[in-house]
């Protein structure tokens, strides 16, 4: 299995973290593959990682803000959100991705950790402020504790969007986002979600970008924009006790 880790991530002995790659095999139950396909690469994901793959917790996502507290229930039923949060030890947390981007949180002082899933509808509805704003709430964080490492996404180099998606962009005064090239729009996601961690506090040498595109490198990637009927990759953030 092929992983790529965050260099500031990395440096924290009590974390495991990783995002996956196609190689890794598809993560999704929901995109038609075999299950047991399927449950073979949960497995042999959580024996490269060293956690129980019970012990899992991965989300049911619908593009919202919705940052979800880890509780013992979760381990049953994904929960309903876009974001999940814990200071558990020994239990890990999954983002899937197909284009839009994998984000984890790790607050180095209060040991607290976030898997966080944003897309275009994420940054547009700004759930960095959110997740920010639940480590604060919820376990007294203070912003610049926080290091941060975002995923293989789609790029502004293959993100065309229409005229009603930057009329969007312009009412949310994120109309810096968007490139225009030959009368078309393409949307910089990665610009918007810096931007947001930037005004949350969170320092700019605390935050590390992968860079990459997921629809430019389908060799590496599933990507929905270039495969429509496609897999998920993951990254997975667990402390350690």
């Amino acid at each position: 299995m092929k992983f790529y880790y965050s260099k500031k991530l990395a440096q924290s002995l009590n974390l495991t973290h990783a995002f996956t790659t196609k190689s890794s095999g598809n993560l999704a139950f929901h995109v038609d593959d075999n299950e047991a396909n399927v449950q073979s690469n949960h497995l042999k994901l959580a024996k490269e990682l060293g956690y129980e793959k019970k012990s899992l917790i991965h989300m049911k996502q619908v593009h919202s803000s919705l940052v979800h507290l880890v509780t013992d229930e979760d381990f049953n039923s994904p929960p309903t959100c876009d974001a999940l949060i814990t200071n558990k030890p020994n239990t890990p947390l999954m983002v899937m991705v197909a284009d839009c981007s994998p984000i984890l949180f790790y607050d180095c002082e209060k040991k607290a950790i976030a898997a966080v899933h944003a897309g275009r509808a994420g940054a547009f509805k700004n759930i960095i402020k959110k997740t920010v704003d639940s480590f604060i709430d919820n376990f007294q964080s203070e912003a610049k504790d926080l290091y941060v490492a975002i995923g293989a996404g789609i790029g502004v180099c293959c993100y065309e969007v229409g005229v009603e998606i930057y009329n969007e962009a312009k009412a949310l005064d994120l109309e810096y986002a968007i490139d225009i090239k030959d009368e078309k729009y393409y949307l910089d996601v990665n610009k918007i979600l810096k931007s947001q961690l930037l005004v949350c506090g969170i320092k700019e040498e605390n935050i590390e970008f992968s860079n990459e595109c997921t629809c430019c490198n389908t060799k590496d990637y599933f990507s929905y924009r270039a495969e429509q009927k496609t897999g998920r990759f993951g990254a997975i953030i667990m402390l350690q006790k």
